[in-house]
Parts: structure tokens; sequence; C-alpha cells
């Protein structure tokens, strides 16, 4: 799977597999790596667009510099990861997995190559969401660009969530801090975990996760401290509109403050593999200003001599590996925050708890220095997709001087430390505590940072809901309680609208409604495998959740979390209406209306059919969301996209961390693998493990092996 994501950031794909091919889907129950998540922002490239995309956008050699003026750590640490990758090839030479057993685009790579692994990883929230766009103006050698006929792009990057919760002193029954973290990664691609713990003696001792190319833990725990990472809703790009010099006809020149400066280009050479097996290379030209790279797309306010750039922070930010490395060497959640003062962390908030009693939020993600004065309509062109005037400087981004060039600083970014608890699920830092909302400093946070004073995602909602509850039963916390929450498989759309529906079947006629009905009056109102009606209740909500003027109880900017709630009297006959049509479509399918979950919503890994629990996540607003590959059929939900993954819960005791976790696909996408799907069983019945972390633990885990290699 490695060896094949290579060849997507290389721009190689076209030279192995053709132009016309679409990237490696999972097959037969092996690695994808195709980026699923993105689809809906066009990203299923086929092999050519792929390579010329990446060949433009990402710049070995603006990697490079950016990795030597850093930490010597980041630096050895990526160039032992290539010598490693390496001496495994050496060593392992016939017999890698069968999917890329004797393949000739498996072969060494170079520190380069590590270095556009990470660079790719950076561009989920950014540059990958408008590839089409910037193919889109990119020239052949022969022919203008293809522009036209694209609609405007999307803003915002949708892909998977995640859930964290980490409580301080006043919240936990030892006065320590405990941490829940829940992300919902893929299962299948380069963007899925694996499971890990690195050692520099005296230096360095963190368990977690990596991600897959990315050679440090970028969710885990130390001695003292422990963390994770949820995607944040704040934006990590802008656009702009460039005014085009009319006097210029190459259209090479455009006006800022009225003073003429010049386009650069740059050409690409992508080779396409051809039937007969001989190479072709073909170039197109790519245009770029300092604001950033050129697109093109319709419906957009541009008028006839505007330039559209993607302004892309997060394009060669060369600074994630060493934000974990100095994460990972924090002492305390105050020390932790210090080092995420680094801003190198691409698009995703930190929720962190210590040994201490400290409970820490931040959104320190690379966002664009764009304060809120300059969202006026004299700058702020199009918001949409953020489309600021670029012929005018003082709408261009502005700097803090404790940060990169372009960004937000850590004085100006959300971030709070308390001492009872700090929660989020991908909503914006405004709603991090029920009980003290996060606002800002004077005007308040940029509005790239995400909206405040609007109604949350039910999953957000059940989160505070569940946390809050157990709170005011308990008073304080321990790691069962955690571990309670965290495959409760509550589903919060079915408690706030399931009552209301039930009063309004009474005294129907209709046989089928009346069915549908008594299904989701005896239904457990969670996604258990055993959980009846489960699905009855996803289909319809899938249909209902978007009717209009739908709640009773409309939503209070004051209390976000229980509101809105309840199904207006005049909704009631319209999602009736809903649920008899879904249950006229299941019947069609032939799924019962009481058909249990876990019957129809399935892994299957070598045969075998695992039964998986948890539900979509935003839209019904459950915890543990799954992402499944396929919408209902006769044969159910087939296999997860992403979703639930790694899951880690951490406190302290005297000698360390107390730490339970389970990676859920396991560590192996080989099918060959015995660690393919040892994990599975575990996640089906909701079991984490303990996670050896102390030398004596180690040494007394009856699984341990030890491997000597050296190298110079």
């Amino acid at each position: 799977m490695l060896a094949d994501s290579l060849l997507t950031v290389r721009g190689e794909r076209s030279r192995y597999f053709g132009g016309e091919a679409m990237p490696t889907a999972s097959k037969d129950g092996e690695y994808s790596v195709v980026i699923d998540y993105l689809d809906e922002h066009k990203f299923n490239l086929r092999n050519e667009d792929s390579d010329f995309f990446f060949r433009a956008y990402l710049d070995p050699a603006r990697l490079r510099a950016g990795y030597e003026a850093g930490s010597a750590e980041a630096a050895a640490l990526l160039s032992g990861y290539a010598a490693g990758y390496n001496r495994y090839l050496r060593e392992h030479a016939g017999r890698l997995p069968a999917a890329c057993r004797g393949a000739v685009w498996v072969k060494p790579i170079t520190v380069d190559d590590v270095y556009l692994m990470i660079g790719e990883k950076a561009l989920h929230a950014s540059g990958q969401l408008f590839a089409t766009e910037i193919l889109a103006a990119a020239r052949d050698e022969l022919r203008a660009a293809s522009g036209g006929d694209l609609p405007a792009p999307a803003r915002t990057y949708s892909g998977p969530g995640s859930n964290a919760i980490a409580l301080g002193a006043d919240a936990t029954t030892d006065g320590r801090g405990i941490l829940l973290a829940n992300p919902h990664f893929p299962w299948f691609n380069t963007d899925r975990f694996y499971q890990i713990h690195l050692t520099v003696p005296g230096i360095y001792d963190v368990m977690g996760v990596s991600l897959g190319g990315v050679p440090i833990v970028v969710i885990g725990f130390n001695k003292d401290v422990a963390w994770t990472h949820t995607v944040t809703k704040a934006a990590h790009f802008t656009t702009f509109r460039l005014q085009r010099d009319s006097s210029d006809p190459s259209g090479m020149t455009y006006l800022v403050d009225g003073i003429p400066r010049k386009m650069s280009e740059r050409t690409v050479e992508v080779q396409l593999l051809q039937a007969d097996g001989t190479l072709r290379t073909k170039r197109k030209i790519f245009r770029e200003t300092p604001l950033g790279i050129e697109m093109a797309a319709t419906g957009l306010p541009m008028g006839s001599d505007g330039i559209l750039v993607l302004g892309d922070p997060n394009r060669h930010n060369t600074r994630p590996v060493e934000q974990w490395i100095a994460m990972g060497m924090a002492e305390s959640t105050t020390a932790l925050q210090t080092a995420l003062g680094r801003m190198g962390l691409p698009w995703v908030n930190t929720i962190a708890a210590d040994r201490h009693g400290n409970a820490l939020y931040a959104d320190y993600s690379v966002v664009p220095h764009v304060v809120p004065e300059k969202f006026a309509p004299d700058c702020l062109l199009f918001a949409p997709i953020l489309m600021f005037d670029g012929s005018r400087s003082r709408c261009h981004w502005g700097q803090d001087s404790n940060a990169p060039p372009g960004i937000f600083g850590s004085g100006n970014a959300p971030a709070q430390m308390r001492r009872d608890y700090v929660s989020n699920s991908n909503d914006s830092y405004w709603l991090t505590n029920s009980r003290h909302f996060l606002t800002g400093p004077g005007s308040g946070y940029s509005p790239l940072y995400g909206p405040v004073g609007v109604p949350q995602h039910l999953r957000t909602r059940l989160g505070f809901v569940q946390l809050d509850e157990r709170l005011a039963e308990h008073g304080r916390l321990n790691l069962g309680d955690l571990e309670a929450l965290l495959f409760a498989n509550r589903v919060h759309a079915a408690e706030l609208v399931v009552p209301d529906l039930i009063a309004g079947c009474r005294g129907t006629a209709d046989p089928t409604l009346d069915a549908a009905c008594a299904v989701l009056a005896s239904w457990d109102r969670k996604v258990d495998v055993d959980s009846r009606g489960a699905i009855l209740f996803r289909e319809f909500w899938l249909q209902a959740s978007t009717l209009p003027d739908m709640w009773a109880v409309p939503f209070d900017p004051a209390d976000p979390v229980r509101t809105p709630r309840g199904v207006a009297p005049a909704a009631v006959a319209s999602m009736l209406a809903a649920l008899r049509a879904t249950a006229l479509q299941m019947d069609a399918l032939g799924v019962p209306l009481d058909a249990p979950l876990g019957e129809y919503q399935i892994e299957i890994r070598k045969g075998v059919r695992y039964p998986v629990h948890g539900g979509i996540g935003d839209v019904d607003g459950v915890t543990n969301a799954l992402h499944m590959k396929s919408a209902l059929t006769e044969q159910g939900y087939r296999d997860v996209a992403w979703g639930t993954s790694y899951v880690q819960l951490v406190g302290f005791d005297d000698r360390g961390p107390v730490a339970r976790g389970l990676l859920a696909y396991g560590q192996s996408t080989d099918p060959a693998s015995p660690y393919y799907s040892d994990q599975l069983p575990l996640f089906v019945s909701r079991q984490l493990a303990t996670l050896p972390f102390t030398h004596e633990q180690i040494l007394a885990d009856g699984n341990r092996q030890q491997v000597t290699v050296s190298e110079r």
C-alpha cells in the first residue's frame, strides 16, 4: 500500500498503470489508495490528472529546503525511515504481500519521497479540495486551459471526524487527568493508523499511533500527557481574485494596488504507459503567483478580467513531524500547548489531559491570517469559496510575529485550559465545554476558525449530553465511566424525535405505517448489533432529517446542547409519510423492519462476517460513527470505509500512564498477515486491550518479541 501511494505523490501512476486508469481500489480485502472521503470534491482523479496535480502542487526542492531549515531531529528521523523502508525491501525480496510481490513499481525510495508523502497529508483540507479546478486552469503545450465548464467549487472539508474528551482534576475521582480519543479515520488507505511505541532512552518515550508514511506518534501518550486530534472546523485556505492587466496581451500580468506584477509559469511532465508498453511524455503549464496557484471555474463573480488563485498555507508545510516530536516530549498540558505554538498541525484540533489534572483544547492548526475586519464586503468578494480581493494588498493575509508567514500564531488562535473538561466532535471551538463558551478576545477569533452561536451537529450534542448526564449522576468519573460512554451507541436523533413520532402514529389505519411505528416503539434507540429498529430509523432519518421547519423548539444559542428538539406539530405528517416510504423501500429489498443491525451491517474479512455496531455520526447523532462503503441493499451495509479506528483511553497513576486501547481494523492490510483482522473481534465485542507502556509491563507481555537491527 505504501509503495502504491508513493506513486501517487511522485506523480508516477500513469507511468505504471496508464493515464486513464483510476487509483487502486480495495479488492478482495486488500489495501486501497483511493482517497474516498474526498470524492465529493472530485478528488477521485484518473491517474493522468492525479500525476499532473501532485507534480505541479508539491515541489520536492521546496520541501527539501523546508526540512533543511527545520529541526535536525525531524530530518534524521525521516532519513532513517527511508533507509528502513529500503532495508525492508532488501530483506523481504520475494516475500512481499501478494498485491505488490514482483511489481516493478515497488522500488527503493529517497527521503524526498518521504517528504512528499507527508506533504500530501497536509493538503486534505486545502489543495486537494481544488485539484479539479487547478487542473482546469493548466494549459497543454498545444492548447489553452480547459477552464470553463466546471461549477463553483465547494469550500469545506467534510472528511472523517473524531470524538475527544479530556477530563481535569475537578471531574475525576483521583484528581488526575483522563483522555478518551476516538478518531474516525479510513480503514484501508494510507491515512489509516498503525499502533507504535517509540523510545529514545532519556529523551522520547511515546505510545500511540502513526499514519501510514509518517514515522512518528501523531496521537498518543507519554508518562505525563495524553493527547488526540479531531478534524477542525476551521478553513485552511482562501482564494483570491486578481485583476488582469488588460495592457498585456499574454494574460500573464495582474495588478496589485495598481502596480503590474507577472505570473510565473511552470511546465510539468508526466509519462504515460501506452498499450504497446512504451511511454509517452505529456506536458502541462501551470501558472503561479505569490498568492497561490491559478484555478478555473464557472459561476463565480470574477468578471472577464479576473484571475482566480488558491492561497494554501499548508502547501509545502514541513512542520508537522517536528511538531509531533515536540508534543511527545511534553511533561504537561502547559508544555504541550507551548509545543503546539510551532503551528505545524495542518487541519486538526488538539485535546489533551495530563497527570496534574489539566485538560486542554487548542485549535493551533494552520489557518490563513485573515482578521475579522477583512471580512467586510470590500475585501471578501464571494464567501462560499472565501474569495478575497487580491488586487488590494490590504486584503492579503497578515502576519503574526510568532508564526510562520501568512498564518495566525498561537496568541490569536482558540484555546482553553480547564480543570473540569473539554470536548470536541468536529464542530467549532465555540462549544468545547457546555458550561463555558469560547468566544475569543475583542471582536473574536477570525471567522476562518469556524462559526459561533450556530446549531451543532447531533454527534456533538450527544457527546455533551452523555458526559453531563454522567457527571450529574456520579459527580466525578474514572476510566470505566468514559469507556461506558465510548460504545454506548445511543442515537440522539431518535431520542429527539421518536417519542413524537410514536404519538403521531396512534390511531393510524395504515398497516404499513402501523408496523413501522411498532418497531420504533420497541427499539432500544441504539445501534448495537442486536438493536431491532436501527436500520429502519437510519433509512427514515436519511430522508426526514432534511425536512424544513422540523423542530418544535428552535435553536437557542444560549442552550446549543439541548436545542433544537422535538417534532413540530406541522411536520408530523411529513415525517410519518417519510417513515411509511422507508418501510415500503425496506420491504422491497426484503429487509425486515425489525432486523437486528448486526445481521445487515457487516465487515467481511477472508470470508468471515463480522457484525459491526455503530451509526452514521453527524446525521443521526451517534458518537461511534461508521461510514459503510455501500448503501442499504438486500445484503445490507457492506464493509467499513472509515469510522471508529484507533481508540485510546488514558489515565495516570504514580507509576505512569494507565492505558487501554484498540485499533479496530488491525495492524495490516495484507490478508495473509496474522494481524489483518485480529482486533476486529475486540471491536465487535466492545473490549479494549491493556496497552503496556512501562519497561516492566513490556517485559511481562507474553507476546513480546525482540529483534535487533543496525545500519550505518
